[in-house]
């Protein structure tokens, strides 16, 4: 770095009120909820309202996802180059504008396919830049000894939102028709951008001069090669990458497995998979005391070995009552997972050069996200040859990769991750 200023990881400003952290947790769970609620509307606007084609339902749901893949780099850079609390505003204002187009549209009836698509894109590159700012901006309000304990009430809150959201997007549907109920969405939104409006002014809201920084693809290769070369941070990213294509892997799966063969009924598939919210509750309330007992390094080898023996239960669960048998394995790689992103996530935003901040956290989720679909599609390809129960088994089964490359690098001496010099 060409200044020791930027060499100093991101604190929260002396000024900062307490309550700040508060504002910035309201926003984010606002928007939080509104995102959990379209996630169930939009599809069914594409189904009940345009009576939209499988394949049309499919691209609805991947312009959703298909940003990470996009600008998932770029974005670690835009959001240091644009002034932070400015840029989450921003992208708050134009995810409400997005989705309030489509119920807007569908009251004068010229909704179209087109349109759908169009608001799942501009949702999904404005969330990009959002949740990499999101994370980046947390350090600056929270002192750093705070940092795993917000992280984990941040990822408890976003669990809880994984179970209320569906429920409630499902109810809203049913009392005022898909398209309408988008419009909770673009009030989550409007929320949480007046919320993030009161915050505090902080270091990171002014930008480093343009005549004092390199290239953008300069910054992008600094991200990228602080990520993959540095002893702690290029472990758990491949850790994270391998946790993901399981998770992707699930995903495609376990419904095809549940109502296949598992015959089980669509009310409670519901409940089987909202599983792994409990375990993510549990897993984000007890990951501070595991990390204060245990220590981080510890915490995150043994979290990773629980998914390892929790997750081949959902393969192994029988029809009828035994899916008791599935829940139990869900909930506990819920737990597991929610573990490894708490205590990752935390170290990166305490210990990374705060120029860094933003395009470390951009690359990690470029990389580690991009391993959702890929996850998704080798394990629809698994259950087309040889069944869904054989692809739900191999994929638990890849579970042992997460422990595997973390004993394989320096983290598996450590007591705590600080202790792995940089």
């Amino acid at each position: 770095m060409s200044t020791t200023s930027t060499d100093r990881p991101l604190r929260a400003p002396a000024a900062a009120p307490a309550s700040a952290f508060w504002r910035y947790w309201a926003a984010s769970t606002t928007s939080g909820l509104g995102d959990c609620v379209t996630q169930i509307a939009l599809p069914l606007t594409a189904v009940t309202v345009l009576h939209a084609s499988g394949l049309q339902v499919g691209l609805v749901t991947a312009a959703g996802y298909v940003a990470w893949l996009v600008i998932g780099l770029p974005a670690g850079v835009l959001v240091q180059r644009l002034p932070l609390r400015g840029t989450q505003i921003a992208m708050d204002l134009a995810r409400a504008a997005a989705i309030a187009s489509v119920p807007l549209a569908a009251a004068f009836g010229v909704l179209g396919l087109p349109q759908l698509v169009a608001a799942a894109l501009v949702l999904s590159f404005a969330s990009v830049v959002f949740d990499v700012g999101n994370a980046t901006f947390l350090p600056s309000v929270v002192p750093p000894g705070q940092l795993t304990a917000r992280n984990s009430l941040t990822s408890a809150t976003h669990a809880v939102n994984q179970l209320a959201g569906p429920s409630l997007g499902g109810l809203l549907v049913q009392l005022l028709g898909a398209a309408t109920a988008l419009v909770v969405d673009a009030v989550s939104f409007l929320c949480s951008a007046a919320l993030l409006r009161t915050l505090p002014r902080s270091a990171a809201e002014r930008p480093a001069p343009a005549a004092d920084r390199p290239s953008f693809g300069a910054q992008i290769r600094e991200g990228w090669r602080y990520c993959t070369r540095h002893p702690v941070v290029g472990p758990c990213l491949a850790e994270a990458t391998c946790v993901n294509f399981v998770c992707g892997a699930l995903m495609a799966v376990i419904p095809l497995f549940l109502v296949r063969t598992a015959h089980a009924p669509a009310g409670l598939v519901g409940l089987l998979m909202a599983a792994e919210g409990v375990g993510s509750l549990v897993g984000a309330a007890l990951t501070p005391r595991l990390a204060a007992r245990l220590g981080t390094a510890r915490a995150l080898r043994y979290g990773s070995l629980f998914g390892v023996l929790t997750a081949p239960l959902m393969a192994l669960a029988p029809g009828g009552p035994g899916l008791l048998l599935f829940a139990l394995g869900n909930a506990g790689f819920g737990a597991s997972v929610v573990v490894l992103s708490i205590l990752t996530r935390t170290h990166r935003q305490s210990t990374t050069p705060a120029a860094l901040l933003p395009r470390v956290m951009a690359t990690v989720r470029f990389v580690s996200w991009g391993a959702i679909p890929v996850g998704a599609l080798a394990a629809g390809a698994a259950a087309s040859l040889w069944g869904p129960r054989t692809a739900l088994a191999l994929a638990c089964a890849l579970t042992a990769l997460s422990p595997a490359l973390l004993f394989a690098s320096k983290l598996r001496g450590a007591r705590d991750l600080t202790d792995v010099a940089a």
